[in-house]
């Protein structure tokens, strides 16, 4: 076995190790045939492992382990999940998961109470309440210019991520092939499996994230059916320029590509203007533009979400939708038309505190001993942690989450290929400031620099 195999190999262990008492047993079937792990793993991942109880011809209780459909198999427990169970294991302050820690806006949450004591309750329409629709093609005409019309292009979601699932199940056929930057949002490689689809993969690396567009051009032909896009972008903060945005237009025009693109983080762009993508020339007729409510008023937890596309894509989207979920929380979408409705000063406060945030983080890390890239938009800034001496981001958060007491992601399960984010972690600032201070005191308290 050479060094480079051997060094996979002690990767895998390592992070087969952390995960096991946290995943399926399972879950590592396809491992477990190729690579035999160490008794004390094995016996760890046995003790924990998920089953069913059953009752067999004697009447004893016999275990069986849990069942997943092959286009499934690779998927884990999202690691979001893993790192909080751990994180709130140990006490840990989550800088993790991105949800922030202080709520959404009254003026909304009292238009939702409202709603249910006055009995909207049922199932609101498919595809939206009407007047959300309207509030929704508002809000996307004072944006980006765009004239839409509410009944027949605004599809109302359970948050982006069934905004992504119904579009990609709705618009991509099994064989199509996707584009998609890496590093991206877990769940779209997952609902690109269930979908069938062929991933090809354009890696973004530090410290800028750009888009290389040579790779892009040679990725991008007749063959393709879409290109799924995020931006600003999460995990990085980057957010896509015009240059980038014309260039992916262009490819798109020439080829008869169709473009997903997921903006929920728009009204957090920092250094830049957000640009959406279907505003540029010969765009709209091509694009379906997703967003939600969660990231702009905190409240993550109402999962309100839409799908803006011409009406011949929209017809996908609205299939597959129906056959999701049918319909949306009926009093949260009355209570999504008044946070829509808020004077352009709520966006502006918002910017303001979010930057104030972003600032303490940003200083605290560095003076930590991080190398810490640029984050021009959304609510996340991505650190190189191998200064502190981890041979990988699994590795590095385990001992962040257990011995310093804070908790962030490694990134490596954002790519296709892990190794191109083994030396990346990300941390959320949508915190209040106590708490992002509080972690930064951990942080510089407990870690060290080897490098």
């Amino acid at each position: 076995m050479n060094l480079d195999t051997q060094h996979s190999v002690n990767v895998m262990l390592r992070q087969l190790s952390f995960r096991s008492s946290l995943i399926p047993f399972s879950s590592y079937c396809s491992t477990r045939t190729s690579l035999k792990p160490p008794t004390t793993i094995r016996s760890l991942t046995k003790a924990t492992m998920s089953t069913t109880p059953i009752q067999n011809e004697s009447t004893q209780q016999t275990e069986r382990p849990v069942q997943v459909a092959k286009r499934l198999e690779k998927f884990k427990t999202t690691i979001f999940t893993q790192m909080s169970i751990l994180g709130n294991k140990h006490g840990a302050i989550n800088l993790g998961q991105g949800f922030p820690n202080f709520d959404g806006p009254d003026f909304v949450k009292e238009v939702a109470i409202q709603a249910i004591k006055d009995g909207k309750n049922q199932y609101a329409r498919a595809f939206g309440a009407p007047e959300l629709n309207s509030a929704v093609a508002s809000r996307f005409l004072k944006d980006t210019g765009l004239v839409v019309d509410p009944e027949k292009e605004v599809t109302v979601t359970c948050g982006c991520t069934e905004a992504i699932a119904a579009s990609v199940l709705g618009l991509i056929n099994p064989g199509d092939e996707v584009v998609l930057f890496a590093p991206f949002y877990d769940s779209y490689e997952a609902t690109l499996s269930m979908a069938g689809a062929k991933v090809k993969c354009i890696t973004l690396r530090p410290p800028g994230f750009d888009i290389p567009l040579d790779e892009l051009r040679a990725a991008v032909s007749s063959e393709t059916r879409a290109i799924l896009m995020n931006t600003p972008h999460n995990p990085t903060g980057k957010m896509f320029t015009r240059e980038e945005l014309e260039a992916i237009a262009s490819l798109c025009i020439e080829n008869d590509v169709i473009v997903l693109s997921d903006e929920v983080y728009d009204k957090l762009d920092f250094e830049m203007d957000h640009i959406c993508i279907a505003s540029l020339p010969g765009m709209y007729e091509r694009t379906v533009t997703m967003n939600s409510l969660g990231k702009t008023f905190s409240l993550t937890g109402w999962k309100i979400g839409w799908a803006i596309a011409p009406p011949h894509l929209t017809w996908g989207i609205r299939q597959a939708h129906s056959y999701l979920t049918f319909a949306t929380s009926t009093p949260m979408q009355a209570a999504a038309v008044a946070a829509l409705e808020a004077p352009e000063s709520y966006y502006t406060e918002l910017k303001r505190d979010y930057s104030e945030k972003k600032e303490i983080l940003v200083k605290g890390l560095k003076e930590v001993g991080f190398e810490v890239f640029p984050s021009s938009g959304t609510y996340f800034v991505v650190v190189d942690h191998t200064p502190f001496g981890f041979g990988d981001d699994v590795a590095f958060c385990e001992y962040l989450i257990k011995e310093v007491g804070v908790v962030a992601i490694p990134t490596s399960v954002f790519y296709l290929n892990p190794e191109e984010g083994k030396n990346l972690v990300r941390f959320a600032f949508c915190k209040d400031e106590e708490t992002l201070r509080g972690a930064v005191e951990r942080m510089k308290l407990k870690l060290k620099r080897v490098v």
